[in-house]
Order: structure tokens, then C-alpha cells, then sequence
């Protein structure tokens, strides 16, 4: 039996599941193979460092406007709609870099990569908001487990996308690796079209675009919380790690790149299992004294290796030993605010309140990264370790307002 075949067979729901994750799964490989290929392949041009950081600047500034827009988008055309349209946009966005080089200047690459930033999170916000529309009321442990999954596996598939791109430039070159990365994705693309559903995540009414801000609360508290934990991620992920293992610890750049795409797989991986790690065989879901426990937990990390470098003491086993247990517990963190905005959210135009959400995700990202680079060339990577212990206390502190259950529903 053919595998269209045996796709056609299961259950609506489960179908439905496969697919927006398939379909994920396909762009968050050209998504990490994309960004590979335009740093080695520019690096190779000459471009500087601020050069190559440039041409990803409005990937990043165009997460928090898509996020935004997007989540309104999808609740009134249907989430079929907007992952189909992401996927589309980071095919063009690919076919924009099959131009002669002399025409691939900074603002030719930027825009691009501006394309490519606003298909990205379309595809992301309409993957994490269908999942909410596809398992049934009250079934709060699948609910979370699908999200794990998701998330998980989409931040393993990006680390693998590092070695992707990396593999494919050096075999077919640059523009031969991305002509396969935007056929591949075309029929990729061409196959959701055919089989997600018409009415996917489509709110019973359409919401006004003012509604794009949320009323409640509690997601309001939660995407502050989203906020302070990734820009305490990126504050010294983004820049300042790499160039202090480079700088400090001599290792050269495929070493760094290669070391961090491990991390981010790994990383990945322990989110796909995070259900495990917070109570699923006593038939628990994570609630606001558990986003609470577990962002206190992370947030004793960066402190202690602030603490061993400044003192010097065996700081490169300490760096990459607390780098291995921050992945591990950022990971828990990050799956369970996942399924937390997932399980908040209204089911009747979910894409609303997941799109805010990770409107709040995007600009934490994006404080991170510029925090980042400043923090680091002024004060060093302990400063940058310090701030993040700091954005992370407050995010638990802000999850002491989110609700808390005894019970719930596996």
C-alpha cells in the first residue's frame, strides 16, 4: 500500500496531525539550511561579520509584525490558508537567491531573508494553532504530548538543517543547493494544498483586526513570561557564545558551528520527551506553579557559570557543562509554554491568541540578539550570563499569576 494510500485510511484527525507536521518538518529544514548556506556562502564572498548579520536582521524584525498579523490572518481564512501561504513565500524567497551573484547585494539578500523571516512564522504559528483544533476538549495530556512533539522535533530538524546546508554547499554549490531546497519544498507545498482542510482553525466569525491584541489575562501573563525566557536565551546564545568559544577556547568556526547544531538537536530532542519529565505517567499536566518551579530551576544556571568564569575556575568544562544542562532545562521550559498557550487558548479562532503569543516569543528573540552583541563587546560574557539569569527570574516570577490545577485531565 502506497504511503498516500495508507495517509487516506486514518483517522481525520491524526491525517490532519501528519501533514501540519509534515509540513513543518519540510520547511524548518530549509529554514536551518537556508541560514547555513547564506552565512558560509557569503563568509566566502567577503562579506563581513556585520555584513552577514545584516542580511538577517529583518528575518528577525518581521517575526514579531508576522506573529502578530498572522494569528488574525488565520482566523479569518483558516490556518490551511496561512501554512500554505508560508510555504509558498520561503519558495520564492529561495528563488530569489538563484540570481546571478553580482545581483546578490545586502538589501537583494535582506529582502529575502525579510520573506523568508515572515514565512517562517507563518508556517510556525499555523502548525502550533492547528494542533488545538485537532484533538478533542479535556484531553489536555495528548494535547500536550502533540505539542512536545511538534516542537521538539521542528528544533531537531533545524539543527540537522545546519548540517543540510553545510553538506549541500559543499556538493552542489550554492545556487544548485537552493534550486533542490525550493523544488523540494514546491512539492511539498503543491500536496498540502490537496489534502489540509478548507476550514482548518477558521473562527466562526471574522474577528476585527483590533482583536489581534489579547483580552485575556492569562495569556497576556503567559507571552510576558515567553518574552523573558528567550531574550535570557538569546542574550549570550546568539552572539556572545559563539565568539567567546571561539575567541577564548581557539576552537575554529566548523567546531562552533557544529558543536551548536549538535546543542540545538539535542536540545530538540529533550522537548519532544518534556511530557515525561514533568509528570505524564501520574497523568499531570504542567500548570502555572510548574512554569514557576521549572524557570527557578534554569535560573540558578548562568548564574553559577557567571560565577565559575569570573572566578576562573575550570571555566571551559564548567561552560560546556552548564551549556548541556541550560539546553536541558530551557527545553522543558519552552515545551511547556508551548502547550500552556496551546491549552489556554479559545479553540473558536486559536490562531489569535498563538499568534500573539509568539508575536511576544519574536520580540524577546529579538531583544536577546541585540542584547547580545552589546552586552558582550561592552561587559563580556559574564555580564551577558548575569542579565540572563535575570530575565529568567523574572519570567517565573510573572508565572506565579498563571492558573494552577491539581488535577487534570490525561
Amino acid at each position: 500500500m502506497s504511503f498516500v494510500a495508507k495517509l487516506a485510511n486514518l483517522p481525520s484527525e491524526i491525517k490532519q496531525y501528519l501533514i501540519v507536521t509534515g509540513n513543518y518538518w519540510a520547511f524548518t529544514l530549509t529554514d536551518g539550511a537556508l541560514r547555513m548556506l547564506v552565512v558560509l556562502h557569503f563568509h566566502g564572498l567577503g562579506f563581513s561579520p556585520i555584513e552577514i548579520a545584516m542580511l538577517f536582521l529583518f528575518y528577525e524584525i518581521f517575526g514579531v509584525v508576522t506573529n502578530l498579523v498572522g494569528g488574525w490572518l488565520g482566523a479569518r481564512v483558516g490556518l490551511n490558508r496561512t501554512m500554505n501561504i508560508g510555504l509558498a513565500m520561503q519558495v520564492i524567497a529561495l528563488s530569489m537567491l538563484l540570481v546571478p551573484t553580482e545581483w546578490l547585494t545586502v538589501v537583494w539578500v535582506m529582502a529575502a531573508q525579510a520573506l523568508s523571516g515572515i514565512a517562517k512564522d507563518l508556517n510556525k504559528m499555523s502548525a502550533k494553532s492547528a494542533i488545538k483544533t485537532l484533538v478533542p476538549a479535556g484531553a489536555e495530556g495528548k494535547l500536550y504530548q502533540w505539542v512536545a512533539i511538534l516542537t521538539g522535533s521542528k528544533n531537531a530538524l533545524k539543527g540537522v538543517g545546519f548540517f543540510l546546508g553545510g553538506a549541500l554547499l559543499s556538493l552542489f554549490g550554492f545556487q544548485t543547493a537552493i534550486l533542490i531546497m525550493a523544488v523540494a519544498l514546491l512539492v511539498v507545498w503543491v500536496f498540502s494544498v490537496l489534502t489540509l482542510k478548507s476550514q482548518l482553525g477558521k473562527a466562526s466569525a471574522k474577528p476585527k483586526f483590533k482583536e489581534i491584541f489579547s483580552k485575556s489575562s492569562t495569556i497576556n501573563y503567559l507571552s510576558a513570561a515567553r518574552l523573558f525566557l528567550f531574550a535570557a536565551r538569546d542574550v549570550w546564545f546568539v552572539v556572545a557564545l559563539p565568539v567567546y568559544l571561539a575567541s577564548q577556547f581557539n576552537w575554529d568556526h566548523w567546531y562552533v558551528g557544529g558543536f551548536l547544531a549538535l546543542w540545538v538537536i539535542g536540545y530538540g530532542a529533550v522537548q519532544s520527551f518534556a511530557p515525561y519529565f514533568t509528570g505524564k505517567k501520574q497523568g499531570k499536566v504542567p500548570d502555572g506553579k510548574s512554569a514557576l518551579a521549572w524557570a527557578a530551576m534554569l535560573a540558578i544556571v548562568p548564574a553559577f557559570i557567571a560565577l565559575a568564569l569570573s572566578s576562573d575556575w575550570h571555566s571551559q568544562a564548567i561552560l560546556i557543562g552548564g551549556l548541556l544542562v541550560f539546553g536541558g532545562l530551557f527545553a522543558v521550559n519552552s515545551s511547556m509554554h508551548s502547550y500552556l498557550i496551546v491549552s489556554y487558548a479559545g479553540k473558536d479562532g486559536v490562531s489569535l491568541d498563538v499568534g500573539f503569543y509568539y508575536m511576544a516569543n519574536a520580540m524577546g528573540r529579538l531583544i536577546g540578539t541585540l542584547l547580545s552583541g552589546w552586552v558582550f563587546q561592552q561587559y563580556g560574557l559574564e555580564a551577558c550570563l548575569w542579565i540572563s539569569s535575570g530575565l529568567i527570574a523574572l519570567a517565573a516570577i510573572i508565572s506565579i499569576k498563571l492558573p494552577q490545577h491539581d488535577t487534570a485531565k490525561a
